[in-house]
């Protein structure tokens, strides 16, 4: 559902369409924890729901976690770098 979600807002309706093999019942359950999740965020107008990624809270984990792991890595590659264009004595 994110990734739907990531080419722009889909309505409810559209979703539950974009998963045959599940009832309604269940995309909806998978959306009440995405919501709660606060990865989505829905919108009513009039009879349809909107829904739409919220991008803050993955955007934060990949500050936390893996822009942490890059820098190491680049520090490694930067290093490697250093070394191999080191003439050895």
């Amino acid at each position: 559902m994110l990734d739907l979600l990531k080419g722009g807002p889909q309505t409810t309706g559209a979703l539950c369409s974009a998963f045959p093999e599940l009832d309604r019942c269940t995309v909806m359950q998978h959306m009440r924890v995405l919501e709660a999740a606060n990865l989505i965020i829905v919108q009513r107008k009039g009879r349809e729901r909107w829904n739409h990624l919220n991008v803050l809270p993955i955007r934060d984990i990949y500050d936390r976690w893996i822009g942490e792991y890059a820098e190491s890595a680049v520090e490694l590659m930067a290093k490697l770098r250093t070394d191999l264009e080191t003439p050895a004595n």
